[in-house]
């Protein structure tokens, strides 16, 4: 989001200083657009939902016909010989990148974090995640191909290759447009991303894992909005001054170790509890979850040495917290236990 507002910024003669736009890694001082985005993001979440859904309504609509605009501008500029040699790097080459951009698949796991707030979740969650996903999958690939097509595929390092791309072949004021649709989409995965954490937090403060008094809701606005500033705070912190390659890739673990469980905890749900009342049924699931628990872990194997020891460190952080406060207070654990007894 940092990259395509201040390339857009450039286009119409404006630069920020490189240490207001780089993390200290990197020899800046704060990424401050980014940290000033996510601060817009808090306000329409404590706020509410309604507003929230309103306003991410309008930005998909803007997003989408970004898409569309950019594959018109840029499609009839391909030049087949930019796909040869085709997967120059081989199928290891895509199971590399896979895992290190796996946490696009966030987007569609975020929807099932409001399903306490859809009329009808057992349509309409279903739906919204397939439809969601092969729409996406459509556009990801159309997308690919024209931007690769267009521009040798080593040039495309760059935090805003769409931009890059149409500045490539001297459309600056299609570049501008594109960087602006491009905000407006990025700024709805801020908005899911950031609700889903919230939510996902809502329901374990609920069970006790943790403290309930960290999800309080507003009075007025009806959110959760101590928590809400918390994550909203922590994501402004680590998004200003972390480099972008590694919040990456730790976000693609924990996606792809969220993968896993749900692949696993489904089968043991299944057997363990085999006549709840199941408002969705996932069609031959002793098929679909083991072949998407063994796709996950060979994804997961594919991540780098360092992403995995930073991981294990987060994962035992996290066991630690459960066995020292989540496991104690948690109310489903202590029925579970008054049952066994």
């Amino acid at each position: 989001w940092s990259a395509y507002f201040t390339s857009i910024l450039a286009d119409i003669g404006i630069h920020l200083p490189k240490v207001l736009t780089t993390v200290p890694a990197e020899g800046g001082l704060m990424n401050l657009p980014a940290m000033l985005i996510v601060g817009v993001v808090l306000f329409f979440l404590l706020r509410g939902i309604r507003e929230s859904a309103g306003a991410n309504r309008v930005l998909v609509f803007v997003k989408l016909g970004t898409i569309f605009l950019f594959l018109l501008l840029a499609g009839p500029h391909i030049n087949p010989q930019n796909w040869t040699p085709f997967l120059p790097y081989g199928w290891s080459g895509v199971s590399a990148g896979t895992a290190v951009l796996f946490f696009s698949y966030l987007g569609f796991d975020s929807l099932s974090t409001a399903a306490e707030e859809a009329r009808n979740p057992g349509r309409d969650m279903p739906i919204g995640i397939i439809a969601a996903l092969t729409l996406t999958t459509l556009l990801y690939i159309a997308v690919s191909a024209v931007m690769t097509g267009v521009v040798p595929y080593p040039e495309l390092d760059t935090a805003a290759p769409a931009s890059f791309v149409l500045q490539k072949i001297g459309l600056r004021l299609g570049s501008a447009i594109i960087g602006t649709g491009a905000i407006c989409g990025l700024s709805t995965v801020l908005l899911v991303m950031i609700y889903a954490q919230t939510r996902a937090f809502y329901a374990m403060s609920r069970d006790g894992l943790i403290p309930e008094s960290l999800c309080r809701v507003h009075p007025v606005y009806r959110t959760p909005y101590r928590i809400t500033l918390i994550v909203g705070l922590a994501v402004a912190f680590i998004t200003g001054f972390t480099p972008i390659h590694i919040v990456a890739e730790m976000c693609s673990a924990g996606t792809i170790f969220a993968f896993l469980c749900s692949c696993s905890g489904l089968l043991i749900l299944r057997k363990r509890y085999p006549d709840v009342k199941r408002r969705f049924v996932c069609p031959a699931v002793w098929l679909i979850a083991p072949l998407g628990f063994l796709s996950c872990l060979y994804i997961f194997s594919q991540l780098s040495a360092h992403t995995l020891e930073l991981f294990t460190a987060w994962f035992i952080l996290g066991v630690i917290i459960y066995f020292v406060y989540g496991r104690k207070h948690s109310h489903l654990n202590a029925v579970e236990n008054e049952s066994a007894q």
